[in-house]
This record gives C-alpha cells, structure tokens and sequence, in this order.
C-alpha cells in the first residue's frame, strides 16, 4: 500500500474515532491485530461491543467507500469479530462498518451501517 493511501486511510479511522466518541461509544481498541487480520475500531455502546470496518476514498470514481467490502473481507471480518469474542468471553456484539468519503484537510462524509454481518 503506498504511503499516500496509508495516510489516507490513517485520517478516516481517526475521522470515525471521531465520529464515535461524539455519539458516546466507548473506544476499546484501534488496529487490533487477530490472527484473522485486523480489526479497525472495536467500541462500546449501550452495552454492546462494536467492531468497525472503517473503509475510506478520496472520491466515488471507483464506487462508494462500502463497495470495497468483498465476500472476502467479510470472511475475515466475522473471523476477527469471532477470534475477539472467544478471547474476551462476549455475548452481545456486532460489526459495523463506517465509510468515509473526503481527503485531509476537508470535512469528511460519514456513512454509519450498523449490525452489516452477524
């Protein structure tokens, strides 16, 4: 991954960090890595535990920031989410997935979907 979308997907996690915190869900853990990949956002929110797919563009030129979420990915999504909540012994949880649309230095556009795979 060149350096150039790192940034760019640096800023967007910290855009949805954002984003959560000012709707009160209680950040867990950022960029946890899972034998199954990694999990960008894992968060609490009325007593449920959160993990979040953060998926960042620049631009729709390629399709919405959500588009980019293959069967694949979603495999590997549930795989972490699982791997998590065998670890940590948790009941309650979901995987959301936030896209964003904008460059540093701009106002990000925010899509939430919330409960996407369970």
């Amino acid at each position: 991954m060149s350096q150039y979308n790192q940034r760019i997907g640096r800023w967007g996690e910290q855009a949805a960090a954002e984003y959560l915190s000012q709707y009160e869900y209680h950040i867990l853990e950022r960029n946890l890595r899972t034998p199954y990949g990694e999990i960008d956002i894992i968060c609490q929110h009325d007593g449920m535990t959160i993990f979040v797919e953060v998926k960042t563009r620049t631009s729709k030129g390629f399709g919405a920031p959500e588009d980019s979420i293959t069967a694949s990915k979603q495999a590997h999504l549930l795989a972490c989410a699982e791997y998590y909540t065998q670890q940590h012994e948790l009941v309650t949880w979901q995987i959301d997935v936030i896209a964003i649309e904008g460059r540093p230095g701009s106002t990000p556009q925010i899509t939430h979907f919330e409960n996407v795979l369970g």
